[in-house]
């Protein structure tokens, strides 16, 4: 993209009041101005006097980068995806593809955009300053650039500035993606049968649940994270070390954007935010770096209302009843020849939150039953302050210190610092209920039974005493406190890959926890892969960066090391089949590892992709007293079991060569980024194999013509020590930094990834200046 011309911006002082200059603004405008130095890959160095003016130039650089994103993402708050889209077409919302309508809807029930002034209003002074710029920052940038946009958006009608309102709404989209936005369409969906004479679907299976939550990203999403932090009894410096690799969308509302951010005498950070930010949500200070992982937390609750008698929209609380509260909404819907006109929807609320239905669940409407959502995230604007304590933090206990407000939504921290000291600490929101309330609020037996198989947690909504409980401890009424949360600061090392608490240390001594915080089963292959590594590295003599990211860039495949000595013995005594004998050729070939040039990955892919989730499949079951070492082998003693097998070695045959690949073709050759047909050979493996270095499609995971064309997984990669100056950091975005096609950052970090480079990061004031490419840009915020 064309950075603003700066010449004719700054030819008068009326101009430099505008305020795009390429050299410094008079002194008395310096009190407002910004400045951007561009790094290598277009990562922008953003110092400013105070935290408003350093949002307005994040926004401003942002947009450089991807303004038709955020354009797109603002229709999206808006509620206006059916106006300019079309109804029935589908679009991301959160973590899910949607169809408009629904999207729209739901936008238009949830957003309660005086409720949200409110919760912004309550937060400290620096967290509104800096979403007062980002708004200014990003509308002064469409206003610079109007009729200049990326082909994209240019000419749009739906391309308009930003206001607080939509800068709220985006917030609070990213807050509540992890709970009743999964559930848009359960909400939108919900409405009040007729007293007699209703129809109810199907009984609902446990396993159809199970799915049906897992496609709402609810259950084993296979968006996920890895972070390692290593403390000094382990480090070759003796300072602590810290690997942070998020595995997120490569498009969307959770896309990350590097950049790093200074204001003198209050923050100075550099890494990565997901947008709408004027700080790094994942980077690192002079002092300590920090990464996220999903958390295993739970952010809701579901209510079991036991219905009026003659009456389903009222329901019974204590013995009395209680009206729901209908809410009319309205969208507006283009039609054919791009007529457009609206279309109304009454949705309904209850005193927990509003009514869904979940048909797959057994969860609907009927005449004596409804269900309701809570969520602890909605309105959740302390956020920021949180991130804020992170950008200033001096240590890991800093750092602890800043989750106390209960603001970080859905996400684990892994922290090291320069002291030496390592940190895990899930502090996220998470609804203040005990297993002893757990099972004293157990609602039907149907629904209680959903807990273990799909998480949710279901209680009963006919009693007052079932909601959450408000401990004078927590600075969020219902929230659990920093107290009862799982914080750990070792000087060895932590980890997380998604699975919950217990599993951050072998010999990590927990206290009496919430099972809504987490438990000790072990779902995510990477947890036992990072259990089994991380040892390892060790054992080979103290930690280093770079050992740290040849482990990480191993891309060993958990997965086939498990199961592929089984297979291979019997492909050994006779397949059953002429394509299971292809099969098993190409896979004895292979390295079981993920990099470019490994040949036959991707069959492996396509066999366990197939089969993974057959139940009895393993020849020893996963045992929690040896998590590292099981599950283990093929169950292939089991005639079932090992049909069952071979028929998805067959198939996975007959995907590879349809889809027009070799059985054992370099995974780089059949592996690319979906975002540009550029074909840059992608190493790493897909969530279900084990591979810490994980890439994936969210929507069409098989092999396809075009390969298996990656939109998730291995995005901000971080390594982070420390010195006598503070920080040494080198990190890539695997995806780069602009969404523009023709910006020369579309895909030049996807290259490196592809190569395993590791750029250093510039952090110091005079290496930034060594490094600077360009000009330096100067903007004056009114």
């Amino acid at each position: 993209m064309n950075r603003v011309p700066m010449a004719p911006l700054c030819a008068a002082a009326a101009a430099v009041l505008l305020g795009a200059c390429a050299s410094p603004p008079p002194a008395g405008l310096a009190a407002r101005s910004v400045t951007i130095q561009r790094t290598a890959h277009g990562v922008p160095h953003i110092t400013a006097p105070d935290l408003e003016t350093l949002a307005y130039g994040a926004a401003y650089a942002h947009a450089q980068d991807n303004v038709c994103q955020t354009a797109r993402q603002l229709i999206t708050a808006r509620g206006e995806r059916s106006r300019w889209f079309g109804a029935a077409q589908p679009g991301l919302m959160g973590r899910r593809m949607l169809p408009n309508e629904v999207s729209d809807f739901f936008i238009a029930a949830h957003m309660d955009d005086a409720a949200l002034a409110r919760a912004w209003a309550a937060t400290s002074a620096d967290a509104q300053a800096l979403n007062r710029g980002y708004v200014a920052g990003y509308n002064r940038f469409l206003a610079d650039q109007a009729g200049r946009l990326p082909a994209d958006c240019q000419g749009q009608p739906w391309v308009r500035p930003m206001s607080a309102a939509d800068f709220n709404r985006l917030s609070e989209m990213t807050m509540v993606q992890a709970g009743v936005l999964a559930l848009a369409d359960a909400v939108v969906g919900a409405q009040p049968p007729a007293v007699t004479g209703v129809a109810l679907p199907p009984p609902a299976t446990l396993t159809d649940a199970a799915q049906a939550m897992r496609e709402a990203g609810l259950l084993d999403s296979p968006l996920g994270s890895n972070a390692w932090a290593f403390g000094r009894d382990t480090t070759a410096n003796g300072r602590g070390m810290l690997l942070g690799n998020p595995h997120f969308p490569w498009m969307g509302v959770n896309r990350f954007w590097m950049l790093h951010a200074t204001v003198p005498g209050q923050v100075d950070s550099m890494g990565a935010t997901t947008g709408f930010s004027g700080l790094p949500s994942i980077g690192f200070n002079k002092d300590v770096a920090w990464s996220h992982t999903v958390s295993t937390g739970k952010r809701f609750t579901l209510h079991e209302l036991t219905l009026v008698s003659g009456d389903p929209t009222s329901y019974l609380v204590d013995g009395r009843p209680e009206k729901m509260t209908p809410r009319d909404v309205a969208i507006a819907v283009s039609g054919e020849g791009g007529q457009v006109s609206n279309k109304s929807r009454r949705l309904w609320s209850t005193r927990w939150g509003p009514v869904l239905v979940i048909p797959r669940a057994g969860l609907n409407w009927t005449a004596k039953t409804a269900y309701a959502i809570q969520d602890a995230n909605a309105g959740n604007a302390r956020f920021v302050d949180s991130w804020l304590g992170f950008n200033r933090a001096a240590s890991v206990q800093e750092l602890r210190a800043a989750h106390a407000n209960l603001g970080i939504p859905w996400v684990n921290t892994l922290a090291a610092d320069r002291h030496g000291n390592a940190m895990y600490a899930d502090v996220s929101v998470v609804p203040d209920v005990d297993a002893a309330q757990i099972e004293r609020c157990a609602p039907s037996a149907a629904a209680a039974a959903l807990r273990g198989p799909t998480g949710l947690v279901v209680l009963d909504g006919s009693k007052s005493d079932c909601g959450w409980q408000r401990d004078p401890a927590s600075p969020v009424p219902g929230l659990t406190p920093i107290a009862r949360m799982a914080v750990a600061i070792r000087s060895d090392w932590v980890h997380n890959s998604n699975d919950g608490f217990f599993y951050t240390h072998p010999t990590q001594a927990w206290g009496l926890i919430s099972p809504m915080v987490g438990d000790d089963v072990m779902r995510r292959p990477r947890t036992r892969a990072g259990l089994n590594e991380i040892p390892e590295l060790i054992a080979r003599g103290k930690v280093t960066l770079p050992a740290i990211q040849a482990q990480l860039f191993n891309n060993r495949n958990t997965l086939a090391q498990v199961v592929l000595p089984d297979l291979l013995q019997a492909c050994a005594a006779g397949a059953p089949n002429a394509e299971a004998a292809d099969g098993c050729q190409a896979l004895r070939g292979w390295d079981r590892h993920n990099h470019v040039d490994s040949r036959g990955a991707h069959l492996f892919r396509e066999f366990w992709r197939a089969i993974n989730a057959l139940p009895g499949l393993h020849r020893v079951p996963f045992d929690r007293a040896r998590p590292t070492a099981t599950p283990d082998g093929l169950n292939l003693a089991t005639p079932a079991v090992a049909a069952k097998v071979w028929e998805a070695l067959t198939q996975a045959v007959r995907n590879v060569r349809g889809a027009g690949f070799a059985l054992d073709a370099p995974l780089g050759s059949v592996q690319r980024p979906l975002h540009t047909d550029e074909p840059i050979a992608l190493h790493g493996g897909d969530e279900i194999e084990g591979v810490l270095n994980n890439l994936g499609n969210q929507f069409a995971p098989g092999i396809s013509p075009r390969g298996l064309r990656i939109d998730y997984g291995s995005s901000y990669v971080q390594t982070v020590t420390f010195d006598e100056r503070g920080p040494l950091a080198q990190a890539i975005l695997t995806y780069s930094q602009s969404t523009d096609p023709a910006s020369p950052h579309y895909a030049d970090q996807t290259r490196l990834y592809s190569r395993k480079e590791w750029p250093v990061l510039p952090f110091h004031a005079d290496d930034v200046a060594r490094a600077r490419i360009g000009e330096v840009l100067t903007l004056t915020r009114p």
